[in-house]
Formats: C-alpha cells, structure tokens, sequence
C-alpha cells in the first residue's frame, strides 16, 4: 500500500506539473488573440453543428418513430402546406412515434426539420388546435431554436473547461497528496477527507456554480424562446384560443402519466424558484393565460371565453 501511494503520488505530481508548465508556455508564447478566439468559436460552432446532426439522427433512430406520407394524412399535409405559404420554413418530415404522452417538438431547422408526434395527439386534437401546434412547432424551426441550444450548450462546455485549464495544476496536486497519503497510512477510502481536498471543493465548486449561472442564462432564454413560438404561432393562425386548448389538452395528458418527453422538457409547474430557474419551458398555466389575454384583447366583446 505504501508503494501504491507513492506511485499515486508521483503521477499525479507529473501530471501537475505537465498541465503547469502548459500553462506557463501559453502565457509566455501566447497566441494572437484574434486567431485564438477565431479558432476556438470554430471549433465551437462544428462541434456544435456535429452535436445538432448526430444528436438529431440518434434521438429520431431512439423513438422509433414511422414517418407519414401526405397520402396517410392528407388533412394535417394540407395545414402544413397552408403554414407553409404564410412562413419561412419549407415543409418538414413528418413523424409519429409512441412518446408516453399527448406531445409534439420539433428538431431541424428551415430546410431539414422534422416534426415529431405522439400517436394519441393527432387523435385528440381538433383540426384547429392541431393546426395551432404545427404553427408553433414550425415557429421553432424558423428560428432553428434547436440548433441554438445546442450552440448555447456547447458554449458553456468550452467557457467550463477553459476556466478549469489553470486550475488543473492546482487540482491534480491536491488530488494526489490526498490520495497517496490515503493509501500510504493504509486508507485508501478515506482519501476524501483529507484536509487539502477542501482546496479542491472550493475550486470545483466556483467554476460549477458559474455553470449553473450560464445554464440558468440558456434556460430562460429556452422559455422565451416557447413564448416566441406561441406569439408566432397565434400570428399566423390568428386563433390564440385554438392554442390554448390544445395546450390545456397536453397539460392535463402529462399531468396523468409521464413519458419520454419528461426527458426531453423540463416544465416549471412545480413550486421552487429552483424548478423555475432551470425549466426549459415556462408553466403550462402561463403560456394559457397569455393566450387568453391575447384572445381577449382581440376580441370585439371584450370578455374571455373558456377553453375548457
């Protein structure tokens, strides 16, 4: 044990001061910063762009989705065609899969998007609501919100690991006193207790908190991003109220049972500033009441008319 501790310890030493004299070179040959910040937002943005494509393809090949041909739906091809018309967005794939839930979303962007259904939704829907959510899901592939939460998220990795760059030396020196320590007194478990380590805490948890801050960035501008699609949505059917049924029909479908896209969404009904902060969708109950406010408005009566 006390051989393994030394060698542990003089690894992690090596490695210390490796990653040291790595970022000593940086700073004395530093790179000119223009190329450095051109080269780095490339490698971002293919990374990124590899992510949405993959990523896309596996999730699609994971539903085990069926794609529907215009002569299987010739109703909802027709919306799509009309929308179509009225957007900036050329028609997408259409495919259907067993999701746990009455849901939609959308992945892609103008030219390549595909829209993705549970079977049970198309059921349940009238013609105007389903209308009303292929607006909305078309609203997201005008604006390729897919691809930029993608970037947005591949953003926040380099920012992670470029702040976590000086501090490996740091990190792999107190890592490796801690651990041999632990194994040359014959403790090999009880590394983790070791005093030096609150070093490395304070370390890892500053930069884990700036990524919770950015990830809390990207998510309210994820929420935003579901209001957008909303306004669009209602601007081009004209019919909030379509949208609002359709919405109320989901929530009280989800509220029943969970399914895959429990995974896919985050929704911010629960109580808890937390919950709210990392939603990727704003509540249910706000998106309707936007809706109704925006239907009262245009209405020539001047009261709101129930969804239920």
């Amino acid at each position: 044990m006390w051989l393994v501790g030394t060698a542990l310890l003089v690894v992690y030493l090596l490695a210390a001061l490796l990653t040291y004299e790595l970022f000593v070179y940086l700073l004395e040959r530093p790179p000119d910063p223009l190329t450095a910040l051109l080269t780095i937002g490339l490698v971002v943005l293919v990374a990124s762009y590899l992510s949405y494509r993959f990523g896309t393809r596996q999730l699609l090949a994971g539903l085990g989705g069926i794609e529907i041909r215009p002569r299987n739906a010739p109703a909802l091809f027709d919306q799509l065609d009309r929308l179509e018309q009225r957007m900036t967005v050329e028609r997408p794939r259409v495919v259907v899969a067993d999701l746990g839930v009455p849901n939609a979303f959308a992945l892609g962007g103008v030219r390549s998007g595909v829209l993705v259904f549970d079977r049970s939704l198309l059921r349940v829907l009238s013609p105007d609501e389903r209308e009303a959510i292929l607006a909305h899901e078309l609203a997201h592939l005008e604006s390729y919100d897919a691809f930029v939460q993608t970037l947005s998220y591949s953003v926040l990795r380099t920012i992670v690991g470029l702040l976590l760059l000086p501090l490996l030396p740091l990190l792999f020196l107190v890592t490796g006193i801690a651990r041999g320590l632990a194994w040359i007194r014959g403790r090999p478990g009880e590394w983790t207790r070791n005093p030096v380590m609150v070093v490395y805490y304070w370390a890892t948890l500053s930069v884990t908190l700036l990524a919770i801050g950015l990830t809390v960035l990207i998510r309210a501008h994820s929420r935003r991003r579901e209001y957008a699609a909303d306004d669009r949505a209602v601007e081009i059917t004209g019919r909030p109220l379509a949208l609002a049924r359709a919405l109320r029909k989901i929530d009280r479908a989800t509220e029943r049972q969970r399914g895959l896209l429990s995974t896919l969404y985050v929704q911010g009904d629960d109580e808890g500033v937390l919950t709210r902060l990392l939603s990727t969708h704003p509540p249910m109950d706000d998106r309707i009441e936007r809706l109704l406010d925006r239907a009262e408005a245009d209405s020539l009566r001047g009261r709101r008319v129930p969804i239920e």
